[in-house]
């Protein structure tokens, strides 16, 4: 049940907003937010408008029930509305409460994505690659825009880590879900013996952090600059191009060589370490806020194995909701990719349900 006060409390939202918006008296700098608080209780004012008005209405119907002079027909009506009346309370009560989860501030950001080889060698660097195929082409059914930030290769022609950033409207409530260690177990092609070797890879996502999500001060940064460097160490350029960035504060450091220009690396680092900085905060403050945080999928949990593909069984299982597909060629080309995607996001707003409850 949902406390009638949080639904009243709607309705009189919903009733102050449509004044203040009608008055042309409000703040320019507030109209664009109070327009779309507007319209994202407009979308449920009718439900809890409703609800208010179910317990009255079930009165009604129990008076006729109880009343000796009513005649059977009316009595069978109101029998067949009381069970339409409560299943509706029930539809409704979920769509309710479904509005009334926590939001995720962060879920119409965009995302900067890293994924890293872990362990299994260069077959684990094959792996890293392989992800980030599937990625671009999960992005490109969407028409979500790929910038590739970073991207380091192996030996073998995979990738030991590449960093990119995607564009696009509500990037973040998709992606985030990616992110932990993804497992792979198949046959390399330099296994002779033919035996099945498992590797795996971490992926990370990010919401971009803009300035005035988080402010990071100069005097917090330390900036070193230096050669960029090829394979085996090699010097690819002859002026200090490269930038390592530290923030002081939290220690996190980002390193950026792939540009040629020392001021567009340093801006690619600097997006990365903003990003990096504001998920280390957003992280600390869910774990003040909630106990329940931990139980929640798409928590940022890097070290969380999440899925494993099997290509002997062209299989992909994800281990959060014990969810299968035997279609791995497909989930891998991004075909089947929000079918696991939709399958997430229903488990965490159960557990989210849950916990208001």
């Amino acid at each position: 049940m949902i406390p009638l006060q949080k639904i009243e409390d709607i309705v009189s939202k919903y009733k102050t907003i449509e004044k203040e918006l009608s008055s042309g008296n409000i703040d320019p700098k507030k109209y664009a937010q109070k327009s779309k608080e507007y319209s994202d209780l407009g979308n449920i004012i009718k439900y809890a408008k409703d609800y208010l008005k179910f317990d009255s209405e079930k009165k009604d119907l129990e008076q006729i029930l109880n009343d000796k002079k009513s005649d059977k027909d009316m009595v069978a009506l109101a029998e067949k509305e009381i069970v339409s009346l409560k299943e509706k309370k029930i539809d409704y009560e979920k769509k309710l409460k479904i509005f009334l989860l926590p939001k995720d501030d962060d879920d119409n950001k965009n995302a900067i994505v890293e994924i890293r080889a872990g362990t299994g060698g260069l077959e684990a660097t094959l792996f890293c690659s392989d992800l980030f195929k599937m990625y671009e082409k999960v992005c490109s059914k969407k028409k979500w825009k790929i910038e590739i930030i970073n991207i380091s290769k192996s030996e073998a022609g995979g990738f030991k880590e590449v960093i990119f950033l995607v564009n696009g409207d509500n990037i973040y409530s998709y992606l985030k879900y990616e992110s932990g260690v993804h497992r792979v177990q198949r046959v390399p092609s330099t296994e002779t013996q033919g035996r099945v070797h498992t590797s795996a890879a971490t992926v990370a996502v990010l919401p971009e952090a803009e300035e005035v999500d988080i402010k990071i001060k100069e005097s917090d940064l330390r900036i070193d600059v230096f050669r960029a460097g090829g394979p085996g160490g090699q010097s690819v350029n002859t002026t200090d191009s490269a930038v390592r960035i530290t923030h002081i504060p939290s220690g996190v450091v980002v390193s950026q060589q792939d540009e040629k220009s020392q001021h567009k690396n340093k801006a690619k680092a600097l997006k990365i370490l903003r990003a990096r900085v504001y998920e280390a905060e957003k992280l600390k403050k869910d774990q003040e806020r909630s106990s329940n945080r931990k139980n929640q999928i798409g928590s940022g949990d890097r070290s969380e194995r999440i899925r494993t593909y099997n290509f002997p069984q062209g299989r992909v299982t994800d281990h959060r909701i014990n969810l299968t597909l035997h279609k791995l060629d497909e989930f891998l080309s991004g075909e089947i990719h929000e079918e696991m995607n939709e399958e997430l996001r229903l488990k965490d707003q159960d557990l989210k349900l849950k916990n208001l409850n």
